[in-house]
């Protein structure tokens, strides 16, 4: 099949157009090249209009967005943060300043002596999330990247069950999927704020390869598909794996 026939057509540009800001601003800059003020301009609707600014609207006074109820680990508040970072919220906005000043004055692991938010907890899958969080929002956390580093299996992946004792299991020594993918996303993101080195690119790489040796969704072992549901590809992806988040 010749490149052009890849390039999407006209009917499929109008409908992807005729969406929510969040899409709009992202198809102008990778399908339609438009000028980088208009896909600036498109962009910063994000934080008022569509998905994006509903959502942000629903952030508490308090800097969470599951009301007093939410449980210790803030889950909701971490994945709406996630939702608007994967909706392109522009870091900048007066907007996204303000919601993350909530979350960084406010907002604290009370199970782990009140650690701020931002510091990460003791969950890989959760830590890689934060650290993609604060490389995009703020800053790039150095202490949680290392933090990472040292979690890494001898198979090249993460996984919570590894670092998190339970009197249902022993500590794993084999990685996870969900684990992984949710700590290689978040040491992307630290590089590409400015923090490469060779120890985060080298521990990036095994894990890209964990998941290239076990192409994407099967067992080393058996070659069998380890998860039908992984063939299914959704938004948001929250914690869990599907082959389409791991391309």
């Amino acid at each position: 099949m010749r490149l052009q026939q890849y390039a999407p057509r006209p009917a499929h540009l109008k409908w992807l157009l005729d969406s929510d800001a969040a899409i709009r601003w992202q198809v102008m800059r990778d399908l339609t090249y438009e000028a980088p003020n208009a896909i600036a301009d498109e962009r910063s609707r994000v934080a008022t209009e569509g998905w994006g600014g509903q959502l942000l609207a629903r952030q508490s006074r308090t800097g969470n967005w599951g009301g007093p109820s939410e449980d210790r680990g803030l889950l909701t508040t971490l994945y709406s943060l996630v939702v608007l970072m994967d909706l392109g919220l522009d870091p900048a906005s007066k907007q996204t300043r303000r919601m993350i000043e909530r979350v960084e004055k406010r907002l604290v692991f009370k199970p782990l002596n009140n650690r701020p938010f931002l510091h990460g907890e003791t969950e890989p899958c959760i830590n890689g999330r934060i650290l993609a969080l604060g490389a995009y929002f703020t800053k790039p956390n150095d202490a949680l990247a290392r933090q990472l580093l040292r979690e890494q299996l001898e198979d090249g992946g993460w996984n919570c069950e590894a670092v998190e004792p339970s009197p249902k299991r022993p500590l794993s020594r084999r990685s996870s999927f969900h684990t992984t993918i949710c700590v290689l996303e978040g040491l992307l993101a630290y590089e590409r704020a400015g923090r490469k080195s060779t120890a985060i690119t080298s521990a990036r790489k095994r894990g890209e390869n964990y998941l290239r040796e076990r192409r994407m969704f099967r067992s080393l072992r058996t070659g069998e598909v380890i998860d039908e549901r992984w063939l299914r590809f959704s938004f948001p992806t929250f914690w869990h794996y599907d082959v389409l988040r791991g391309l």
